[in-house]
């Protein structure tokens, strides 16, 4: 049973909402430890409820594409599933609500936003991807907020919002056919993967621009511009060429997972550049 809650929260996936939070506490100078801390837990309890709730939603879905969930599966039963999400959505608010009065708004915000996500926004075209982008964009400024200092953040923020955009699109590749066959409407399956993958690129460019004012606009030393240009910009463009060319879902869904674990490079580059 532990174990079937365990795959259903995925805690895991929200490691690196954690650790923006720290990278953006680090780089806002948070003067105390703590208010950083209780922010990333709170990521991590609305990251692992709202990951319920979409599995609560798309089990249908799942069926097709996530065969072996624990929803699908019959691991974890609906209504468990529910309650899980619900205790894990006020767990998080009150934790936000011991950091601050803006940490307690971003809370709530992000928990309505990643509700209305899973429930009307993800078959959308972009819209839905442009949520779950500002998610996890807003973990960078939660840091800032719990740091009390904001502004060095904001540009760490916009640069994940396109990085993420493009992962999401890229993610609709990947679960085109499942998303088709349950009339799921998202950027591949109404203006086709060619499309998709047209935005993709174009979103991982303009990440790229982002990724580099950030060594002009918070003047990162130049290891961050170093590691920038020799391993986020090559991982890019293999993520973009081979987006293009790959037919197969689960390699597409590879190429999302590897863009997931540059996120990791940048995160460092970020603390030795600010440093």
């Amino acid at each position: 049973m532990l174990k079937g809650f365990y795959r259903l929260g995925r805690p895991i996936n929200a490691l690196a909402g954690c650790l923006a939070v720290f990278v953006s506490g680090y780089v806002a100078g948070a003067p105390s430890w703590l208010p950083v801390i209780l922010a990333a837990a709170a990521v991590l309890l609305i990251t692992v409820s709202t990951n319920a709730w979409n599995d609560y939603i798309d089990i249908e879905i799942d069926r097709i594409n996530k065969p072996e969930r624990p929803l699908p599966s019959g691991e974890i039963n609906p209504q468990q599933a529910l309650i899980f999400f619900t205790a894990g959505s006020i767990l998080s608010l009150v934790v936000a609500a011991f950091i601050n009065q803006q940490a307690f708004y971003i809370a709530i915000g992000a928990n309505l936003l990643l509700y209305l996500y899973s429930w009307k926004l993800k078959c959308t075209v972009l819209w839905g991807n442009a949520a779950v982008a500002t998610i996890v964009a807003l973990c960078f400024i939660f840091g800032g907020v719990a740091a009390g200092n904001i502004p060095p953040t904001v540009v760490l923020a916009v640069t994940v919002f396109f990085a993420i955009l493009a992962r999401e699109i890229l993610k609709t590749m990947a679960d085109y056919k499942g998303d088709l066959h349950h009339g799921c409407r998202t950027i591949t399956t109404a203006w086709g993967k060619q499309t998709a993958c047209k935005y993709l690129i174009a979103f991982l460019g303009i990440t790229s621009l982002v990724m580099l004012s950030a060594f002009f606009i918070e003047q990162y030393n130049y290891l961050y511009l170093l590691m920038v240009i020799l391993l986020i910009y090559p991982l890019f463009m293999y993520i973009a060429i081979k987006a293009r060319i790959t037919v197969s879902e689960k390699k597409l869904e590879r190429l999302s997972l590897i863009m997931k674990y540059g996120f990791f490079a940048w995160f460092l580059a970020v603390v030795l550049g600010a440093g």
